[in-house]
């Protein structure tokens, strides 16, 4: 059997599959019925700040495999929910970004930059329409090359990127976030090394814990979720605490955000935001296929990329990015959604997951089996099928499913949540503060980690008073596991040569890189020509 026919059992497997439930005599297979149950579930969790879609996921994964079972039919149902999950919480996490500036993700504090001044100024209906079409618009994009590249495209990068180029890669990654981000780079840089600095606390492969000062509750290190959420959300929480108390004292009253103007999005509008799309998809999809970096620094570079574009064709009547400028909104969501997809790439083609949703793929492919992700899933068998081959089809199928829902009613769902705007921040930040708490506690289990998100939050306010970037924290916090471990393995790798990152012409590549791209912002910064984030 040729791939003509693998694609159409994949597409057959979900179309006609064991129906759920019938609507006037129409049988709903039970696979599209649990993509769309977990396309909802994800907006509601992306939208809830303090929860993501990887919280969501790891508590539904046993609750799957506990009604549908381990055997191979399992799969696609279970694999439904979960990319359902992904997808929604994707678009999801762009409401409370916009609404209240308390991004549940990293990569959604860059919506804030140009989100929340646009719901400041009673725009916040545009930007959540803005944000929609800008996130599934890359999300499509991303599919896409998911679908033609899927067999090829991780191979690819896999071969050319062995471990010391992907830890200069990770180097360079740090290097141009630190500098792009914030006010100077000197903050930037500062940032980037107390983000890592706390991620290397109890962490490694050494025998004994590092920097926990004989503090048994720092044995482990620190939990992700704390250090992410507390500086993010509960920094962001306290400094509008702080500004609420200065605003009452001030004028006597505290002000509510309430939506004016015109909050629709003309075709017109769309197609002056499509040079942005299109430019922050192709990042997100690029960024996506390299396994384990993510969409935070997609969002990243797509934001950059888009704010030197926006700077060169803005008009004097628009606002400049950081100021309420709906480019800025659409550059982010199309490249942290545009990762969604091409994450896939590698999950499917070499069972890396390339993000903390696709771990969770790949943990469903382990506990219920009858699909092993690596180059063996594309391989046409000479004679009989592929059974692998049809389960990856049939999870493209998903995907696509799940962009349609996606694009109709998954807006409107969205949209719908503006009027979360109308409750007084007085009332909804105490609640946003318990519901961050008591997901982390659901998660770690432990009193430790609520005290760990209080400290960061602590953290993040003083780094918000300062004029820091909170940004370079998170992505540092993130990214140097993967440092330490490619750069230990590339050590190992090379018996033992200090020197192993200069033996490879793209490391060195990717290091001067860093180095220029140091340089370079630092001396426009100087000559104050840089326009602060």
């Amino acid at each position: 059997m040729g791939i003509v026919d693998h694609i159409w059992l994949g597409i057959q497997s979900v179309v006609f599959g064991p129906a759920l439930f019938s609507i006037l005599g129409l049988h709903v297979p039970t696979s599209i019925a649990m993509v769309v149950l977990g396309l909802f579930t994800g907006i509601m969790v992306g939208a809830t700040p303090g929860l993501a879609g990887p919280t969501a996921m790891a508590v539904a994964l046993p609750i799957l495999i506990s009604i549908f079972g381990v055997t191979p039919d399992a799969l696609l149902p279970v694999f439904a929910f979960l990319i359902g999950i992904m997808k929604g919480a994707t678009i999801g996490g762009a409401v409370p970004a916009i609404l209240f500036n308390t991004p549940g993700t990293p990569d959604a504090l860059l919506t804030t930059y140009d989100g929340h001044p646009m719901t400041k100024a009673g725009l916040s209906g545009k930007a959540l329409r803005v944000a929609h079409v800008s996130s599934v618009s890359g999300d499509t994009v991303s599919d896409i090359v998911l679908f033609v590249c899927a067999p090829f495209l991780a191979i690819v990068v896999e071969a050319y990127l062995d471990f010391p180029e992907k830890t200069a890669l990770i180097i360079l990654s740090l290097a141009f976030m630190a500098a792009v981000i914030g006010r100077s780079v000197a903050r930037g840089l500062i940032s980037a090394s107390l983000g890592m600095l706390a991620a290397f606390i109890a962490t490694g492969e050494d025998f004994y814990p590092r920097l926990t000062f004989g503090i048994p509750d720092l044995a482990e290190g620190f939990p992700i979720a704390t250090a992410v959420l507390g500086v993010l959300i509960v920094g962001e929480i306290f400094k509008a605490v702080e500004d609420m108390a200065n605003e009452k004292r001030l004028s006597g009253v505290i002000h509510r955000v309430k939506m004016t103007g015109d909050n629709r999005l003309r075709f017109s509008e769309y197609r002056r935001l499509l040079p942005y799309i299109g430019n922050s998809a192709a990042i997100g999809t690029a960024i996506g296929a390299l396994p384990g970096v993510g969409s935070t620094l997609a969002a990243t570079l797509g934001y950059a990329s888009g704010k030197r574009m926006h700077a060169r064709a803005r008009t004097n009547d628009e606002p400049a990015f950081g100021e309420g400028a709906p480019q800025g909104v659409a550059s982010t969501e199309a490249a942290n959604s545009a990762v969604s997809g091409a994450n896939l790439i590698p999950v499917l083609s070499l069972g890396i997951p390339g993000n903390a949703a696709a771990v969770f793929l790949i943990l469903a492919t382990d506990s219920i089996g009858g699909f092993n992700p690596g180059p063996a899933v594309f391989k046409l068998p000479s004679n009989g099928i592929n059974s692998e081959m049809v389960v990856a089809f049939g999870i493209f199928t998903l995907m696509a499913v799940a962009n349609v829902f996606n694009w109709t009613v998954g807006g409107v769902i969205m949209r719908s949540m503006s009027v979360m705007i109308r409750i007084p921040k007085q009332y909804l930040l105490p609640v946003v503060l318990l519901v961050t708490l008591t997901a982390i506690y659901i998660q770690e289990t432990n009193l430790a980690a609520i005290w760990f998100t209080i400290g960061f939050g602590v953290l993040g306010y003083l780094m918000r008073k300062l004029d820091m970037s909170v940004l370079p924290f998170v992505i540092a916090f993130i990214l140097a596991g993967n440092l330490e471990s490619t750069a230990r393995s590339a050590f190992s790798a090379s018996g033992g040569d200090p020197w192993f990152l200069f033996k490879s012409p793209i490391a060195v590549s990717f290091l001067l890189l860093a180095i220029i791209t140091i340089a370079g912002f630092a001396r426009a910064n100087t000559n104050n020509r840089r326009v602060p984030l």
